[in-house]
């Protein structure tokens, strides 16, 4: 085995690898929890779509009419 050249030592290959600060730490998982919002939150807004189970022009509850009269 040679030595110096473990992971525990921050080296590989010959590169040294620094610890990341606490800030970039944080603002990693900050952005990776939002990215992840962002796309539960888009699936559940287009994923019938997306799949191909629901076309994009069948209607989606917004009540536009569209010749549709209520007749009292």
């Amino acid at each position: 085995m040679a030595g110096g050249h473990g992971y525990g030592d921050g080296t590989y290959k010959g590169v040294h690898l620094h610890q990341p600060k606490r800030w970039h730490t944080i603002t990693g998982k900050g952005m990776c929890a939002m990215m992840w919002f962002w796309i539960l939150y888009r699936a559940k807004q287009d994923g019938l779509v997306l799949l191909g189970w629901r076309h994009p022009w069948e209607g989606h509850g917004h009540g536009h009419g569209h010749g549709h009269e209520d007749e009292h």
